[in-house]
């Protein structure tokens, strides 16, 4: 029944879903172009982070960026499929051994570096 389900769903949201989303995973260094709306006006702003999370599949996919501005903790929690997300650039790949890094929401300076993965 759930594989019913989940067909019905694929087929109602496949012009939804973005073909070219980057290939990158937990730890790696993202820049995300967001479309902002304020009233009649728009914008894009950027959003430089690191992805803790990437949780859902198809449509649902949803991942969470960290960023540490002014000495505070930032997150931002975006579907990947959704209209005001414009664009993702993988900045830098590191190397973890976690599906999720909630743990580097406690740490600060030099212990938030990760090793490099690849090349």
């Amino acid at each position: 029944m759930s594989h019913l389900l989940r067909e019905i769903d694929y087929l109602v949201n496949a012009p939804y879903i973005k073909a070219e989303v980057p290939e990158f995973r937990a730890g790696d260094i993202v820049r995300l172009r967001l479309k902002i709306v304020e009233g009649e006006k728009e914008r894009v702003q950027v959003f430089e982070g690191m992805v803790i999370q990437r949780r859902g599949q198809g449509s649902h996919e949803m991942i969470t960026v960290r960023k540490v501005s002014n000495g505070v903790g930032v997150e931002r929690i975006v579907p990947l499929h959704s209209p005001y997300l414009l664009g993702i650039e993988v900045v830098r790949r590191n190397k973890v051994r976690r599906a999720r890094l909630f743990y580097m929401r406690g740490r600060v300076g030099k212990a938030l570096r990760l090793k490099r993965r690849g090349a």
